[in-house]
C-alpha cells in the first residue's frame, strides 16, 4: 500500500507518520514539499499533479487552517485551505480509486445543549472556520470518493504548543488564574486520533463499506477549568515548581474572555458509531492527558 501524507509536521501529522509507517510505503510532505512534490494546500494545481504523479491508495489529509479568531477576517483563506483544497483531493481520489481521509470538527456544531452529538445531527457552525470545515466535509462526500471523515476536538499533542503546557506555564509565573469553565468537551491525544486511523484504515481495505463520517474523541468530559485543574495538580506532584495555590484557580464564563470567533459550549462528541463500527475501546481523556505529562514534565 503507497500512503501520502500531508501536514506532516503538525501535531497530527507528526503522530501519523508513526502510526501509518507500518501500513505500507509513507510518502509524508509539508508546506515546504518535498523533490518537486507539493504539500501546500493552497497550491491547488501543484497538489493535484502530486496525487497523479505518486498514484497513492491511500490520501491522508492531516494540514488545514486552524486559525480559529484569523479565520473571521480571513475567510477566503479559511476555505481555500479547509475546504477547496479537500474538494481537489477527493476529485483527485475518486479519478484513481484510493482512500482520502479527513480531519474536521466539533465546530460545525452550535454548542447548544449537553448531550453528545451523533454524526446524523443538524449543524450550525458559530465561525468561519466551523463553516469551512464543514464545507469541505460536505465536498468530500459529494465527490463519491472512499473516505473516512474523522470529527473530533480539543485535540493536543506532546509535540508543539497546548492548552497544557499554557497553564503549566501560567500556574509557574502567577498567584491568580481564571480559566473557562462553560465550555464542555474531552481533551483527545493527536496519537490516538493516528492510531485510530491507522486501524481503521487496516480495517476499511476488507470492509469498504464502512467508508463515511465518524466521531473520535477520547471518553468521558470536563471542562477547560478542570482540565486546568488536572494538568496543574498532576505537575505538582510530579514536583514541578507551581506557583499558584489550589483555592486560586478560579472558573469563569466564557464571555470573561471576548475572542473574534465565537465557540461552542458544547464540544461533546458521540462515538457510538465509531466504537461499533471499528471495535474500538476509547480511552478517558485523563490517560491521554496524564501520558503527555510524563512525556513533556522534567
Amino acid at each position: 500500500m503507497k500512503l501520502l501524507l500531508l501536514g506532516k509536521n503538525g501535531q497530527l501529522g507528526w503522530e501519523l507518520q508513526r502510526a501509518l509507517a507500518p501500513l505500507g510505503q509513507l510518502v509524508a510532505l509539508d508546506r515546504q514539499g518535498l523533490d518537486g512534490l507539493c504539500g501546500d494546500l493552497a497550491q491547488l494545481d501543484g497538489l493535484a499533479c502530486t496525487v497523479r504523479t505518486l498514484r497513492p491508495d491511500v490520501i491522508v489529509n492531516a494540514a488545514a487552517y486552524t486559525a480559529v479568531d484569523r479565520a473571521e477576517s480571513e475567510p477566503a483563506q479559511a476555505t481555500l485551505l479547509n475546504a477547496t483544497a479537500p474538494a481537489v483531493l477527493a476529485r483527485e481520489a475518486k479519478a484513481m480509486g484510493a482512500w482520502l481521509v479527513h480531519y474536521s470538527t466539533d465546530y460545525v456544531f452550535d454548542g447548544s445543549g449537553e448531550h453528545p452529538r451523533r454524526e446524523d445531527e443538524p449543524t450550525a457552525p458559530l465561525n468561519v472556520y466551523g463553516r469551512s470545515k464543514l464545507e469541505g466535509e460536505r465536498l468530500i462526500m459529494h465527490s463519491g470518493c472512499r473516505c473516512l471523515i474523522f470529527r473530533t476536538s480539543w485535540v493536543y499533542a506532546s509535540r508543539g504548543s497546548n492548552f497544557a503546557k499554557t497553564m503549566l506555564r501560567l500556574a509557574s509565573q502567577r498567584d491568580r488564574l481564571t480559566v473557562v469553565s462553560d465550555q464542555v468537551g474531552a481533551p483527545t491525544g493527536a496519537d490516538l486520533i493516528a492510531d485510530v486511523t491507522a486501524h481503521a484504515l487496516r480495517t476499511v481495505q476488507a470492509r469498504p463499506e464502512l467508508a463515511g463520517l465518524y466521531h473520535l474523541v477520547a471518553a468521558g468530559q470536563t471542562n477547560w477549568f478542570d482540565y486546568a485543574r488536572h494538568v496543574i495538580e498532576r505537575a505538582r506532584a510530579h514536583g514541578q515548581p507551581i506557583r499558584v495555590l489550589p483555592q486560586a484557580i478560579e472558573p469563569v464564563p466564557t464571555d470573561a474572555y471576548p475572542t473574534p470567533a465565537r465557540r461552542p459550549l458544547n464540544s461533546r462528541l458521540d462515538t457510538t458509531r465509531l466504537r461499533e463500527a471499528f471495535g474500538l475501546h476509547l480511552p478517558p481523556w485523563q490517560q491521554g492527558v496524564d501520558r503527555m505529562l510524563a512525556e513533556i514534565l522534567p
